[in-house]
């Protein structure tokens, strides 16, 4: 049975379709498989007796080197947000003073903040205290009572 001949351009194209995935899904997982399939079709290209089994193992191998150097890349610069709170709603919170929507009784309660009702933990405190914000443990804020 004839071996299956892969050309050059079967490469690009894969790569094209890790890049339209990942602008489908913004990741950068298939940004590195889109380079690797671009430079493993180039290499298939300037060496183009090289075989299925060659050229799967070059891709492999620029796979696993694309999403090091990434990895590396990523660590060496972090990414910097002018607003690094934005997905983290409950941490926005953190600093600022609240009046209990319900009294806090054996270190439970509720604060109403903006249209939505969080649960509070802390000291015992009537419903006419005022409490901030100290932290968070998953949905429940930590607070304490300010005079």
């Amino acid at each position: 049975m004839d071996e299956l001949a892969f050309v050059f351009w079967y490469w690009w194209v894969l790569a094209l379709v890790f890049l339209v995935i990942e602008l489908l899904i913004p990741c950068f997982f298939f940004l590195s498989l889109s380079a690797a399939g671009f430079i493993a079709g180039c290499i298939v290209w300037l060496l183009p007796v090289t075989g299925i089994d060659m050229q799967v193992f070059i891709f492999s191998v620029l796979s696993v080197i694309a999403i090091f150097v990434w990895k590396f890349y990523i660590k060496k610069i972090p990414i910097t947000s002018d607003q690094p709170l934005l997905n983290k709603r409950g941490e926005q919170y953190i600093g600022r003073v609240f009046s209990l929507y319900e009294a806090i009784e054996n270190g439970q309660g509720k604060i109403k903040v903006d249209d939505s009702i969080w649960k509070v933990h802390g000291e015992d405190c009537d419903i006419s205290s005022k409490v901030k914000v100290i932290a968070i443990n998953g949905t429940v804020f930590d607070v304490i009572k300010v005079d």
